[in-house]
């Protein structure tokens, strides 16, 4: 098993999107490496949910419930989606000043590429994160 971040403005499609929807594609992503992330992700894998821009702050579990595929959003087969479901809210949202603040995420992949837009996870970095919503 392996340990995701997946970022969104909540503008765009927030949280409360995916809980509504009950499972989304994550569709548009266009960057070689946040692409790259996504082809590794399994079916059953947890995923941390960030609200990106306004809020900076990770608000949810959810998991990967279909592996990846080609972006229906885009007509060149380099491009993947994976679908998401919602697993549970987060108690308390984690903020990026948190994390920032948290020595034992000083190497979180959130922080030193922050602006991708599909992020691996450490197993201790997933289990410091959902203590701390939780």
């Amino acid at each position: 098993m392996q340990y995701w971040l997946v970022k969104s403005e909540p503008e765009a499609y927030s949280w409360a999107d995916l809980v509504k929807d009950g499972k989304t594609s994550w569709t548009g992503v266009r960057n070689f490496q946040a692409r790259n992330n996504l082809v590794q992700m399994k079916t059953g894998d947890p995923v941390l949910f960030y609200h990106s821009v306004s809020e900076k702050a990770i608000v949810g579990l959810a998991k990967v419930d279909r592996e990846a595929y080609q972006d229906p959003t885009s007509d060149d087969i380099r491009w993947q989606t994976v679908d998401l479901v919602p697993t549970r809210d987060f108690k308390q949202p984690v903020t990026l000043d948190q994390i920032k603040k948290d020595q034992r995420l000083e190497n979180l992949a959130l922080l030193r590429q922050s602006r991708l837009s599909v992020l691996p996870l450490k197993p201790e970095e997933y289990d410091i994160i959902l203590d701390l919503g939780n």
